[in-house]
């Protein structure tokens, strides 16, 4: 992939997917909401929602607690088996987020170098990246690849490594606050995007530089993040 100077090195765009390209959130909330009730840990999809964007199993243990279970390493397993499973149900109402296929395909054409990080795996992030037209020139880095997903660092880590890029010259937009945890512990600047559901002050809270409503916003304003194409 082409690369794009910035003046100090190379900067590369990081993607969090669900929420941040694609309009999938809430269908991941339901997803969960219908897994935890089939496993009897039944659960308001507010609390839920805090929680997206985070590995599935930190994820289940973290529910689990707030109603005073404690899991088997089974148990999770199993949990996250029927969100894989009740996800499948809600995949076709997926779609991408206003922008995002254009910022992509600016990003391609312009020689920037960007990557896609998610801390799903591949069996429920498959049909989303078809959905958001997604080729095989971007690389993805899913669950699946990594020793642990967020708000671990390792998804962004491996992101910047797929793109050549060192993780300190990238910009990991995401947005959930895990993702900007994740970026912070990366070293890595945060850019947030309020179309998963956080507010603004929420994201700069946990470390994002610059928020904007969604990818078409950010495609708007690219110069402030330093990501500038080939002249």
């Amino acid at each position: 992939m082409p690369q794009a100077s910035n003046g100090f090195g190379t900067t590369a765009l990081l993607f969090d997917l669900d929420g941040t390209l694609v309009d999938s959130v809430y269908q991941h909330v339901l997803a969960w909401r219908d897994a935890l009730e089939r496993a009897g840990l039944p659960l308001a999809v507010w609390l839920i929602h805090r929680r997206i964007g985070m590995s599935g199993g930190l994820m289940v243990n973290a529910l689990a607690r707030e109603i005073g279970h404690n899991l088997t390493a089974e148990d999770g397993a199993r949990i996250q088996q029927f969100h894989a499973e009740a996800f499948r149900q809600y995949a076709s109402q997926v779609r991408p987020l206003p922008g995002a296929r254009e910022l992509l395909a600016y990003l391609a054409e312009t020689g920037v170098p960007h990557a896609i990080a998610t801390s799903g795996r591949i069996e429920s992030a498959g049909p989303t990246l078809k959905a958001l037209g997604v080729g095989p020139d971007v690389p993805v880095v899913t669950r699946d690849q990594v020793v642990h997903a967020k708000p671990d660092p390792d998804l962004f880590l491996a992101a910047a490594d797929r793109v050549g890029v060192p993780i300190e010259h990238s910009v990991v937009v995401g947005d959930s606050i895990w993702d900007l945890l994740a970026a912070r512990r990366a070293r890595a600047i945060g850019v947030g995007l309020m179309s998963g559901g956080y507010g603004q002050e929420e994201l700069e809270r946990a470390g994002a530089y610059r928020v904007y409503q969604d990818p078409a916003d950010l495609r708007a304003h690219l110069d402030e993040v330093g990501v500038r194409g080939k002249a």
